[in-house]
């Protein structure tokens, strides 16, 4: 069954709004910028008075196999006060990185169309035994930026 294109064209903009109602839940002061022209969906002004931006990225149940937490062909240089907040619906995993800790972790792409961009793959994936049925998981050298809720950033 093929999806309705509004219903891919709209999922990521759906997600960004789910993830800021739960930040908001959660109490803290969100801002949404109107125009995304920096790769900011979200601005948060913390306790102390400082504000972080964020860029919320979401992968959706509809994926091909084997990439639900594959983030790909991002644009991105080190910024101040800046996060990533990535999403995989079908894994239903939430990771919350810096901008530095992405240019870390993230593969630098050197060749093809993508040259300079950044790709982070959360997950991999095995054949059960049993079953012999494809399966995912969560790669376990990123549990440190899995979260439950948003408190890296009161």
């Amino acid at each position: 069954m093929s999806i309705p294109f509004r219903h891919s064209a709209g999922f990521g903009k759906r997600i960004e709004y789910y993830l800021i109602g739960l930040m908001l839940k959660e109490g803290i002061d969100v801002y949404v910028p109107l125009v995304d022209d920096n790769a900011i969906d979200a601005i948060i002004k913390k306790a102390d008075g400082s504000y972080i931006e964020i860029q919320i990225k979401a992968r959706s149940l509809d994926v091909k196999p084997g990439d639900a937490a594959l983030f790909a062909a991002i644009t991105h240089k080190d910024r101040n006060n800046y996060y990533f907040v990535f999403y995989s619906e079908r894994l239903k995993k939430t990771w919350i990185m810096s901008s530095k800790e992405f240019i870390e972790e993230a593969v630098l792409n050197k060749s093809g169309k993508n040259i300079g961009k950044r790709s982070i793959k959360f997950n991999g994936s095995k054949t059960d035994k049993i079953s012999k049925e494809r399966i995912e998981y969560s790669k376990e050298r990123y549990d440190k930026y899995l979260v439950n809720d948003f408190s890296k950033f009161y």
